[in-house]
């Protein structure tokens, strides 16, 4: 089944809250299909947009097909049917935080923002680079790292397309990568240990970021870090429910178990009828 279509049993899955980032409209890695099929399948009271919502920081890139303005107006949708949109900018789209304390329609936007979870917890929403010492020390190599990961994408791309015809499964060769290399594992913990320091020092109990795309729900130092991840390669969203529990959801593992849950179910349909009308 497309995964632009909703999977079997998701229609109307109903949150506190959800969080989003790094989607990078704008920039042809974004994965439109599994994000639409995402918000068209959500109800939820708050929808936090966590840095990173649209790709401005190289214009060279940019990429607007008819599915990323889809995207922009679900979302408009959402804010006009009740839903309560933040847009805390990232780095990619910090023209945006010119506009902080403002409101573009139904959607405010902030630099951060406080978020109270239903049993109590404070929670600091933020994008994070500003914590990133690899963007605040040279922002031309984070560039350059980005365009770097723009042809890793497509090389990826064209290896699971080849995949797929040969029978196999997905391979996020990215993330992969990213995993295996010792000075990025250095910096993302760092990156999370500076975090949690800031809120510690704040007194609060927790944050909400995005911009590693790396997901993540984590204890440091007695401080809940959380990172929603990102719709480039884990599209994944981090979710609240009406008693604050906080749970990763990864919206491709979802609708391919719906898939196979479904194929399962029409191959036991198609072996429980009558041999006669197997044979019509």
């Amino acid at each position: 089944m497309n995964s632009a279509r909703r999977s079997h049993g998701d229609e109307g899955l109903k949150f506190r809250s959800i969080f989003i980032s790094d989607l990078h409209l704008g920039f042809d890695g974004c994965d439109t299909e599994a994000l639409l099929s995402f918000l068209a399948s959500i109800e939820t009271e708050r929808l936090y947009l966590v840095g990173d919502v649209f790709e401005l920081s190289c214009a060279s890139w940019a990429v607007w097909p008819d599915s990323h303005h889809a995207v922009i107006r679900r979302i408009l949708e959402l804010s006009t049917h009740g839903t309560r949109v933040i847009y805390v900018p990232g780095n990619h789209d910090e023209s945006v935080r010119q506009l902080a304390g403002g409101s573009f329609g139904n959607v405010e936007i902030h630099r951060e923002i406080l978020h109270e979870t239903a049993d109590g917890r404070r929670l600091l929403v933020l994008h994070g680079d500003e914590f990133d010492d690899l963007v605040r020390a040279s922002p031309w190599l984070e560039v350059l790292g980005g365009r770097a990961y723009a042809v890793l994408l497509g090389l990826n791309r064209r290896l699971n397309q080849l995949g797929g015809r040969l029978g196999l499964r997905e391979y996020a060769l990215a993330s992969s990568l990213k995993q295996l290399t010792k000075s990025t594992m250095q910096r993302v913990s760092r990156f999370e240990e500076t975090l949690a320091r800031e809120v510690l020092a704040r007194g609060l109990d927790g944050l909400i970021c995005g911009h590693i795309h790396r997901p993540e729900i984590a204890e440091i130092n007695g401080i809940l870090y959380c990172n929603d991840g990102d719709w480039v390669e884990s599209c994944s969203a981090l979710t609240e429910d009406f008693d604050g529990n906080l749970s990763l959801l990864f919206w491709r593992e979802r609708c391919s178990q719906a898939d196979d849950i479904v194929e399962s179910a029409e191959i036991r349909s198609e072996s429980l009828r009558d041999p006669v009308d197997r044979a019509a």
